[in-house]
């Protein structure tokens, strides 16, 4: 029997929300008939001598309001639905992206302790990615691993996982499973059980590192360890949000962490990172 994801798939009930459609089509009409109804007063009482001006100041601020009023709707309409919705709609995801090395302890106590609790809140909210670190070597194109040739192997399986099965809640959830028995990595017995927990075809997965004599699975290494390189990180584990180094966990320790370095804390900062991307997003529209 197959086990219950890490990261638990939501299931939204939609049977009695509006439609996506239907929400922008009450913004857009609420806010022409409030900008309508504001041109024919303001056209009517510019055509008067003098203008009354108690109710001019009454109204600017019925105005104010109103739009305030509406400028938070469209927020909710457009920020409070599920990013799966319709994403031409909604502002961009949050970056977050965690550095890891398959064979580290420190990689482990990462996601098991930060990453995969915070995905639990904020999957839907951020443009997660796994990336590797090691040593890229220029005379072959290919990689050195700090841990040796089977730390590779388990971070090209890893890689492979993500290229085949996108959605992070299937690949990091595989990632874990690996992590949690680092030790035994690439053992042929450990890769089949947490393919099976988490949906993953075996032979799809072998077929990934394989293929092309490894040349593909070595590819997706080096280009991952490039892109670490390229960032500046060294360490494993290395959590960046939004560009920015966020929390570093090596030789048991966490550091380099403002802000905390508990999931909860991550949480938060994801939200506040969301909600400033938003505003950015509602005022180039």
């Amino acid at each position: 029997m197959e086990k219950e994801p890490l990261i638990p798939q939501n299931e939204a009930t939609v049977e009695e929300q509006p439609t996506l459609e239907e929400l922008r089509d009450r913004v857009t009409a609420a806010h022409q008939n409030l900008l309508a109804s504001h041109r024919e007063y303001s056209a009517a009482w510019s055509r008067t001598r003098r203008g009354k001006i108690t109710t001019c100041v009454s109204l600017s601020i019925c105005f104010l309001v109103l739009s305030s009023l509406l400028l938070g709707f469209t927020t909710l309409v457009y920020v409070g639905l599920s990013d799966d919705d319709n994403e031409e709609y909604l502002p961009r995801r949050v970056p977050l992206e965690a550095h890891i090395m398959s064979k580290c302890p420190d990689a482990r106590d990462c996601l098991h302790d930060m990453i995969l609790p915070a995905m639990q809140n904020v999957s839907h909210l951020v443009d997660f990615k796994l990336s590797y670190i090691g040593t890229p070597t220029d005379e072959d194109d290919g990689v050195l691993c700090k841990h040796g040739p089977s730390e590779c192997l388990g971070d090209m399986l890893e890689l492979c996982a993500s290229r085949l099965y996108p959605n992070p809640k299937i690949y990091l959830g595989f990632t874990m499973c690996l992590s949690k028995s680092y030790d035994q990595i690439p053992s042929e017995d450990l890769v089949k059980d947490c393919a099976l927990e988490h949906g993953i075809e075996f032979g799809a997965l072998n077929e990934c590192v394989s293929r092309d004599d490894g040349e593909v699975a070595v590819d997706l290494l080096r280009r991952s360890v490039l892109r670490s390189r390229d960032a500046g990180v060294t360490k494993s584990c290395t959590v960046r949000l939004d560009g920015k180094v966020r929390c570093v966990r090596d030789g048991g320790e966490w550091y380099d962490c403002e802000g905390g370095s508990e999931a909860k804390d991550l949480v938060e900062d994801v939200l506040e990172a969301r909600q400033r991307h938003s505003r950015e997003w509602l005022a180039s529209q």
